[in-house]
This record gives structure tokens, C-alpha cells and sequence, in this order.
């Protein structure tokens, strides 16, 4: 199904015990559906040097219309200077899948 209403946002953190409160309050004021949590090696410069960490990126499953509260709560729990905060859009997706992110967003109250 195609559908421009839902999306991924990405952020990382050096561990996943920095991220954990950020994950609950997403979670608990329904900002997020889901929140999945891989470790990755970054690799990138940072004020003119090169750097090579071990982090954890965080995929955040959520409505598109979340965005601007999901951007201020990440800020608000991150401790970079220059967070990592990128959306990408859902362009298609099962419709029960979909549905599921609404729901746990808070956009199906009726439901």
C-alpha cells in the first residue's frame, strides 16, 4: 500500500543505556510504535578528524505527523552536541502494519 503518512527516524547513541529513556518516553507518550535498536560501527569526520565509534542506531517507527515531537524529545534526552536525526518516509507498507503504527501513536482512537 502505498502511503506517505508514516516514517523511520533514525538517531544514534555511543550505548544503548543512554538511549533506553528517550525509548520509554517515546513509547509511553506514544510518539513510537516501535523502536528497534541495532550496534553499528560509525565511521565519519567530526571537526576535522576522522572517528570510528561503536554505537547503536535506533529505527523509530512512527507517523510522519510525529516527526517535529519525536526531533524535540530526541534533542531533549541526547547528549551530542549535533544528533544524528534523519526522516524517511514509508512509502509503502502493509495495510495492517500501518494500522498497528497508528494505533500505537494515538491516531486510531476511535478504533
Amino acid at each position: 500500500m502505498a502511503n506517505n503518512n508514516y516514517c523511520i527516524i533514525l538517531t544514534t547513541f555511543a550505548k544503548l543505556e543512554e538511549a533506553k529513556p528517550l525509548i520509554d518516553n517515546l513509547l509511553s507518550k506514544q510518539l513510537a510504535a516501535c523502536v528497534q535498536c541495532f550496534p553499528i560501527q560509525s565511521h565519519y569526520t567530526w571537526k576535522g578528524k576522522v572517528e570510528h565509534n561503536d554505537e547503536v542506531v535506533l529505527f523509530i517507527k512512527t507517523a510522519s505527523s510525529r516527526y517535529q515531537e519525536v526531533e524535540k524529545e530526541i534533542k531533549d534526552y541526547h547528549p551530542y552536541e549535533t544528533p544524528e536525526i534523519v526522516q524517511i518516509p514509508i512509502t509503502n507498507g502493509s495495510q495492517e502494519y500501518l494500522s498497528w503504527i497508528s494505533d500505537n501513536v494515538g491516531l486510531n482512537k476511535n478504533r
